[in-house]
């Protein structure tokens, strides 16, 4: 009988066990046990959110080629920044002179179109600005850059621009639940896919546009609470998420590092004092120039140069995989 006990005992072990690794393997890929619900960040390739996931080379590498082309051939870009805002130029325009063959895949022109290079326009659409309004970034005057980019979306010069971004300077204390949400609502609502002014009559234009979505970069030691850069990410990413918008989630980039571990107290440079130092600045100086990632540039083949407020390449090179992967998104690729 006690054999038969000790039997009987190993059999429910047995089965206990299969049914606790079950239930677990259930729980990850049903109710998503790992959330970092502290984050309030979303897997970029499950959404239309551009963030540290995807904001990587080995990401870029896979997107699948035709896709990368076809953005590249038919995308035509209007952005707007000021100095943080040069953190996605520059690596867009340092990306070409990486490896062999980027030259061609992820060729791009400055306010000078070239057949077969991704037409992208720097500081397109500030001097659009209605008198007395700057429209320099979306943090100067939180409503004058609706007009602007109605200003600049209804010159005829303008008809072939099929993709609009604007960039924030410091979101700290800005509204953009208020502002910038409704602002690029009505935008869509106006010069997106079936908006009320695409169309061939007189005071319309021939192409839709896609409107980027943009979080506020990270502010060192104020990144946490009422109207600071996590929070106003949340709200802005939780409208896209919502409404199928792409996003390229600055704050994420900014706080993830390399290896995907997450950093509360940091600022757009890697400087973190829960990490004790500048992790992106040690992943740098432990990889190689060329192999590992690239010097941005000023201009396409221009001068080297840091993105601003900046003093290492990685996180302009991670942002300009990330909109890459979104411009790709637009392209017509699914993600996956």
């Amino acid at each position: 009988m006690q054999i038969k006990g000790k039997s009987q005992q190993k059999s429910i072990f047995k089965i206990m066990t299969v049914l606790i690794f079950s239930l677990t393997v259930l729980c990850m890929l049903f109710t998503n046990c790992n959330d970092d619900k502290e984050t309030n960040q979303y897997p970029g390739n499950q959404s239309t959110i551009a963030d540290y996931s995807v904001a990587k080379e080995s990401v870029l590498r896979s997107i699948p080629k035709e896709y990368i082309d076809k953005a590249r051939t038919t995308l035509h870009i209007a952005y707007q920044h000021t100095s943080h805002g040069t953190q996605v130029a520059r690596g867009l325009f340092g990306l070409p002179d990486y490896k062999q063959g980027d030259d061609v895949s992820f060729g791009i022109t400055n306010n000078s179109p070239e057949a077969g290079k991704l037409d992208f326009h720097d500081y397109a659409i500030g001097s659009y600005a209605a008198p007395g309004d700057d429209a320099s970034d979306l943090s100067r005057n939180e409503t004058a850059f609706i007009q602007a980019t109605r200003n600049f979306l209804d010159d005829d010069a303008n008809d072939d621009i099929n993709v609009v971004m604007w960039s924030w300077c410091n979101i700290a204390d800005h509204l953009p639940a208020t502002n910038y949400l409704p602002g690029m609502d009505e935008l869509i609502s106006e010069y997106g896919e079936g908006g009320t002014k695409i169309g061939n009559g007189a005071g319309q234009r021939q192409h839709p546009v896609t409107f980027i979505f943009m979080t506020g970069h990270a502010n060192q030691g104020s990144n946490t609470g009422d109207g600071n850069p996590k929070n106003q990410a949340k709200l802005i990413i939780d409208h896209c998420m919502k409404n199928g918008y792409y996003c390229l989630d600055y704050y994420s980039i900014d706080t993830y590092d390399m290896g995907d571990n997450y950093w509360e107290d940091t600022g757009d440079n890697g400087n973190s004092d829960l990490y004790g130092g500048n992790f992106y600045i040690d992943w740098q100086n432990a990889h190689a120039l060329g192999t590992d990632w690239y010097e941005n540039k000023s201009s396409p083949g221009g001068s080297v140069e840091f993105g601003a407020h900046n003093t290492q390449h990685i996180t302009a090179n991670r942002k300009a995989y990330a909109m890459w992967w979104i411009m790709a998104r637009v392209a017509g690729w699914d993600g996956m």
